[in-house]
C-alpha cells in the first residue's frame, strides 16, 4: 500500500520550511510493501529533529542588532537532484540568495518566492560584479541583520573563490558557515563513466585550474607532467583535471606534450557535466583539440588528462533512467 504524501504535512511544525516537501519529492514510495515506506520515514524522522527553535540560530537566523549568518553553499555540478540536503534546506530559511551563473535554474526554482534573489555571477569576459564588489555585498547584506545564502556552483571551496570571501567577512567579524557541494571534476566523471583514479594506473588526482589570476602566470607544467607519467610497471601515475580550460585547450596540450607528456595520452573533455546536455569528446593529447573543433561545446566544461580515460564504461546516465522509467510506467498504465 503506497503511502500519502499528506503524511508529511505535520512535519511543517518541526522542519524548516519546505523540507518536508523536499523530502516527499526525493524519497521513492515502494509499491512492493510498507517496509520500505516506513524505512524512509524512520530516516526522515532522524532528520527533521535537528531544528527547533531553541537552537535556530545555527540555521542563520538571527536576534535584534546582530549581524546576518552568511552560508557559502555549493549547489554541485549541474543536475539539480545532486543538491544536498542541507543546502535545500538553507535556501528556504534564509533572506536572501547571491548565485552565480553556474547554478541550475532547477535549484533557483526551489527558492521560495518571499526570499530575495541577487544575481553575481561571473564568467569569462562576462561580470555582472567584481569579486570584491560581491565580498563588500555580503558584508553589507549580513549587517542589515539578513541572513544569506550565497550560492555556488560546485563546490564553494574548490576554484570558486571561497578563501576571499570568508577573508572579508572575517575582517568585518561576520559569522559565517561553509556546505560542500559536489565538485565538477566528481560529478562529470561519475556521469561520464571515467574513474579519477584506479588501482592499475592511477594512485592520486590533481585538480588544476586554467584560468589563473595573472594570464602570464603559467601552473608548474613540469609538475603536472612528472606526476602524470606513469612509473616502470606502468602504475603510481596522476589524473590531472583541468577547470575553466575548453578555450586553452591548445595550449594547455602543447603545454604538456612540450613538457614530455606521450602524445598518446588519453583526453577526455565533459561539457555541461551532468545536465540533460552534457556531451563527451575522447581523444589523446596529440589530437583532443582538433577532435574538439567539430563539436559545439560553450562550457562549462572540464577536462581529463591520464589512462583512466580508456577505463572508461558506459553508464546510463540518471536523466536517461528518468526516461526510461516514465516510458515504462507509461506502458505499463495503458497496457493494463
Amino acid at each position: 500500500m503506497n503511502i500519502s504524501l499528506s503524511v508529511f504535512s505535520p512535519l511543517n511544525l518541526l522542519v524548516p520550511q519546505g523540507l518536508s516537501q523536499f523530502v516527499s519529492h526525493v524519497l521513492k514510495f515502494s509499491t512492493k510493501g510498507d517496509v520500505a515506506n516506513r524505512e524512509s520515514l524512520n530516516r526522515l524522522d532522524k532528520l527533521t529533529h535537528g531544528y527547533t527553535p531553541s537552537n535556530a540560530k545555527l540555521y542563520g537566523h538571527k536576534g535584534p542588532h546582530q549581524n546576518g549568518h552568511v552560508h557559502l553553499i555549493g549547489s554541485g555540478p549541474g543536475d539539480a537532484e545532486l543538491l544536498t540536503l542541507k543546502a535545500y534546506r538553507l535556501l528556504q530559511s534564509v533572506d536572501v540568495v547571491m548565485y552565480d551563473w553556474l547554478v541550475n535554474p532547477e535549484i533557483l526554482d526551489m527558492i521560495p518566492a518571499h526570499v530575495e534573489r541577487r544575481f553575481v555571477g561571473k564568467k569569462c569576459g562576462q561580470h555582472s560584479m567584481t569579486q570584491v564588489q560581491i565580498s563588500e555585498l555580503l558584508v553589507s547584506v549580513a549587517k542589515q541583520g539578513k541572513s544569506i545564502a550565497r550560492l555556488k556552483g560546485g563546490d564553494p571551496a574548490i576554484f570558486a573563490r571561497a578563501a576571499e570571501e570568508c577573508e572579508m567577512l572575517t575582517q568585518h567579524q561576520i559569522p559565517f558557515s561553509i556546505v560542500p557541494g559536489i565538485t565538477a571534476a566528481s560529478g562529470a566523471s561519475a556521469y561520464a563513466g571515467i574513474p579519477l583514479t584506479h588501482r592499475d594506473c592511477a594512485q592520486s588526482v590533481r585538480f588544476i585550474t586554467a584560468h589563473l589570476k595573472d594570464p602570464a602566470l603559467q601552473p608548474d607544467w613540469q609538475s603536472l607532467v612528472s606526476g602524470a607519467m606513469p612509473d616502470e610497471q606502468g602504475k603510481n601515475a596522476e589524473t590531472l583535471v583541468f577547470y575553466m580550460g575548453l578555450r586553452r585547450i591548445k595550449s594547455i596540450m602543447q603545454q604538456l606534450q612540450q613538457h614530455g607528456l606521450p602524445m598518446d595520452m588519453p583526453v577526455a573533455i565533459i561539457d555541461k557535466a551532468t545536465s540533460t546536455e552534457q556531451q563527451v569528446c575522447i581523444g589523446h593529447v596529440k589530437n583532443i583539440a582538433q577532435r574538439l573543433e567539430s563539436r559545439q561545446f560553450t562550457g562549462p566544461a572540464l577536462i581529463i588528462v591520464g589512462e583512466v580515460v580508456s577505463k572508461r564504461q558506459r553508464v546510463v546516465s540518471y536523466h536517461q533512467q528518468d526516461s526510461l522509467q516514465c516510458s515504462e510506467h507509461y506502458l505499463a498504465a495503458h497496457s493494463a
